[in-house]
């Protein structure tokens, strides 16, 4: 009775088991140690090289006598392989201990398997009875050496056939050579599988796509409503919604899109017209709408400024009281807990205070930069020259420099009023006020940095501007001077016509040749008369080749030779630098012949 209530107060077990008996002597007939379920041995003095138990007959552990009943299976052990009978063969399954059967990696839509270490004696018959049970065979393909390929139905059947790899096959109860085998079932790769597999995947892309497009459908934005062609009666519709300012967006709309269309034309004109000018006559309507949105704004903002400063002011008084109560003469009488929640008290009340204040100095820079944009006028047209840009950045720095000391002037009186609050306030906030003076004191001496440094700057710029005018007047001075030298020129010139005959006899015997020569020499020595430190033939030759192209430097340098009296070639500069310069020296010459 012990017995059979520990065999039904057992743990039943996880998976069915056949008779261990049958077992044990099929593994002892295969020369196999006989293992159990869990991958203990069942006979511990097996001799694999005998074949068959040397010591006591099998010992069944669910015999009910004995009550020995095997443990639980763990959920992470492998289930164990067990025997598998047909009608003409028996599976035998693999060792446990050994590792897994290597398999090919498996092709897309694999329907197809390789079976290999079949027996010789084995027919399609008896492979149909062992893989039928793993799904529906559609078809077999045996070979003469032992092996042959199998395609199933769907593909989770190739997985069941691939249990079967490793086990051993066993035709009848016979144990000759021929009708034994071990079975190794792997993937196999078919040209009608692939096929079928890419089938498939064209069919679940277009239904992706069929998907997206309903999607996509869906989310689009609907279509406006199509416009109405032109035509008179059409044309009067909108025109007196065009006059109710309920449906002006809708007529507006449909206006612009006659007038893209091209609907305008000598019939239609007068009618385009007089719906244009009553489109026009909105303007003032949605002007005076802005302006009304605006004062609404404004006094918005206007009262929610004096609610805010209102709001500011209680805060103030509030932390009066906290103040007042810190003082020594209140404070004594107060316990350790009630001080320090009237501290926590108060700096939460000035953190809110200080808060509110920054937003409302914001609303009123606000303003003042509102303000300043209104009054700025537009800006005058850059002037070209450099005097003019010179002014205007010294009146910048001049407009700055005022800011700066009404800025400096504003924070002059914050540290007053500080220096004062400072003797009223306590204790506890004395180290606040010292640390907000020093930080007063750093913004004062970097403003009275900026403004020596603008003052600089403003001299400097003063400095330059006179510089300029200086300049200016030098320029003007020598413009004059040259047109001096024209006229005179000029007046050489008319006399040189006038007195042709005797020119003439004076040029047969004179170094000039021709009157071509006579001008070339006026022009050089004006040109060197304003040079009076000389210059390069080639800077000559450069000033006379925009005359006249033609002019080449050989003819210039000769007809100056000649005239020795009037230009004389000196050297300048030392080694490298040395230079030859031409220089006008007519005034000398005439006093010498």
């Amino acid at each position: 009775d012990g017995g059979r209530n520990l065999n039904l107060d057992s743990v039943p077990m996880g998976l069915p088991m056949s008779d261990p008996t049958a077992w044990t002597t099929a593994m002892n007939n295969l020369g196999m140690a006989p293992m159990g379920m869990t991958g203990q041995p069942l006979l511990p003095d097996f001799d694999p090289a005998l074949g068959m138990m040397t010591g006591i007959p099998p010992i069944n552990p669910m015999m009910p006598g004995l009550g020995i009943v095997p443990p639980p299976i763990p959920p992470d052990m492998p289930a164990v392989k067990e025997i598998i009978h047909c009608k003409s063969c028996t599976l035998f399954p693999p060792n446990p201990h050994l590792p897994p059967p290597a398999t090919r990696e498996r092709p897309p839509g694999c329907k197809t398997v390789f079976v290999g270490g079949l027996p010789e004696n084995g027919t399609e018959q008896i492979i149909m009875e062992v893989f039928e049970q793993c799904g529906e065979v559609i078809a077999i393909r045996k070979s003469k050496k032992n092996f042959c390929h199998i395609r199933f139905a769907e593909e989770f059947m190739v997985d069941k056939a691939l249990y079967l790899s490793g086990y051993r096959i066993r035709l009848g109860s016979s144990t000759d050579k021929k009708d034994t085998g071990r079975l190794h079932v792997d993937f196999a790769q078919a040209r009608d599988d692939l096929y079928e597999w890419e089938c498939k995947q064209r069919m679940l892309a277009r239904e992706e796509r069929h998907r997206r497009r309903l999607e996509e459908e869906r989310f689009r934005p609907p279509s406006p409503p199509p416009v109405v062609h032109y035509s008179d009666h059409e044309c009067s519709v909108v025109a007196e919604k065009l006059k109710d300012d309920t449906k002006f967006l809708e007529a507006i709309q449909t206006l612009l899109t006659w007038i893209e269309r091209g609907e305008v034309n000598r019939r239609t004109a007068n009618n385009f017209y007089s719906m244009i000018q009553s489109a026009n006559s909105h303007i003032r309507r949605l002007v005076n709408e802005k302006a009304a949105h605006e004062k609404e704004m404004e006094e918005a903002k206007e009262k929610f400024k004096l609610a805010l400063s209102g709001i500011l002011v209680q805060f103030e008084q509030i932390v009066a009281v906290y103040h007042s109560a810190s003082k020594q003469k209140a404070w004594d009488h107060f316990t350790k807990a009630q001080r320090k929640n009237i501290n926590v008290w108060c700096k939460q009340a000035e953190e809110i205070r200080n808060i509110h204040n920054d937003e409302l100095m914001g609303i009123r820079r606000e303003e003042e930069m509102e303000m300043s944009d209104e009054e700025i006028e537009d800006p005058p047209e850059m002037k070209e020259t450099e005097e003019s840009a010179l002014v205007s950045q010294v009146e910048a720095l001049k407009e700055e420099n005022d800011s700066l000391r009404w800025q400096l002037d504003a924070y002059r009186n914050e540290v007053e009023l500080l220096k004062q609050e400072q003797g009223k306030a306590s204790r506890d906030e004395d180290t606040t006020k010292e640390q907000q003076m020093k930080l007063l004191q750093q913004a004062l001496q970097g403003m009275q940095k900026h403004l020596l440094k603008v003052q600089d700057e403003y001299k400097k710029r003063e400095t330059e501007l006179e510089k300029v005018r200086e300049d200016k007047v030098k320029i003007e001075t020598l413009l004059e001077n040259l047109k001096d030298q024209e006229s005179s020129t000029s007046r050489v010139c008319a006399c040189s016509q006038e007195k042709e005959c005797p020119v003439e006899k004076t040029l047969s015997n004179s170094p000039v040749k021709s009157e071509r020569e006579v001008l070339l020499v006026g022009i050089i020595s004006t040109f060197l008369h304003v040079h009076p430190f000389g210059a390069s033939i080639e800077y000559i030759c450069s000033y006379l080749q925009r005359l006249d192209s033609k002019i080449c430097t050989a003819e210039v340098e000769v007809l100056m030779t000649r005239l020795q009296n009037t230009f004389r070639q000196e050297l300048s500069g030392v080694g490298a630098s040395l230079e030859k310069r031409w220089k006008f020296c007519g005034f000398d010459g005439l006093k010498m012949t």
